[in-house]
């Protein structure tokens, strides 16, 4: 009898040791294939975006690659819609998405985040673009009550619409590019975007314009994070490592996809960005 218990001790040491290294491996869930699995939603410049060269550019991009590298994997980034991000993440088919995403209540309930990293200017401001050729002035909330309004689903941007046009019609969209389209065949009257993805949207399209209409948007919205799945603590752990040693790129990262994006890129007396 003593000899089956020491037997099933021993056996119970070695499948908690070996078990556990495992599960420590797998936590990652990168080491069998050697691969950075990113998903990302190409249609939000200047945060990331299709170059004329047919390339993934753009601010998380560059993120995307930095942490590839700093993991000692290959990348493998993986186009798909914004909403479609996130689905890919909870079921396990990609590690992670970088595409523009701001803290939401939501989310930390659903995935893992990391800490924030910023953007430069992209997130702190939230506007609406329209047709240049309206005349209509959106500039205030009640200008818009009853009126369609374009916002990418899931997004802060239809989050924010929702909250402060509560008699509006807010007319999810999936991809920001079709966004765009619709709104110049008058599927909507305006389309809610950050102000950095205004900015690249009308220095390539000036048939658009900002309304002058800003939401109001929380502190804790203005910066960006990733998502990881939920209890995949290792891996969340060695992005929050790199992100800090990232930072001191940030600016120059930002800087770089404006100007990719077409936005001339110029700078005031204390260094900071003027789109």
């Amino acid at each position: 009898m003593k000899k089956i218990l020491a037997i099933t001790l021993i056996m119970m040491i070695l499948t908690c040791f070996f078990g556990c290294g495992a599960k420590e491996e797998n936590e990652l869930n990168l080491v069998s294939s050697g691969k950075l699995k990113v998903a990302i939603s190409p249609d939000f410049s200047p945060m990331e975006f299709v170059d004329t060269n047919g390339n993934f550019v753009g601010f998380d991009v560059t993120l995307a690659k930095y942490i590839a590298e700093s993991l000692d994997l290959e990348l493998e980034l993986v186009p798909m819609s914004f909403e479609a991000c996130q689905t890919a993440v909870a079921m396990g088919s990609v590690d992670m998405a970088i595409s523009g995403f701001s803290w939401m209540p939501e989310r930390e309930a659903a995935y893992n985040l990391s800490d924030f990293y910023h953007a430069g200017e992209n997130e702190e401001n939230q506007v609406l673009i329209k047709l240049a050729s309206n005349s209509a002035d959106y500039s205030i909330s009640s200008a818009l009550s009853g009126l369609k309004i374009g916002a990418q689903g899931a997004s802060l941007q239809e989050s924010l619409c929702k909250d402060q046009f509560p008699d509006s019609e807010i007319v999810p969209v999936s991809d920001l590019n079709t966004a765009l389209l619709q709104l110049q065949n008058g599927d909507f009257s305006a389309l809610a975007v950050a102000e950095g993805n205004a900015d690249a949207i009308i220095a390539n399209n000036p048939q658009f314009v900002k309304t002058g209409f800003y939401f109001e948007v929380d502190e804790k919205y203005t910066d960006n994070l990733i998502l990881m799945q939920k209890g995949n603590d290792a891996l969340t752990e060695a992005v929050n490592n790199i992100l800090k040693q990232s930072e001191q790129y940030w600016d120059s990262w930002y800087a770089e996809a404006l100007t990719i994006a077409g936005v001339d890129v110029s700078y005031d007396d204390e260094g900071n960005i003027i789109g």
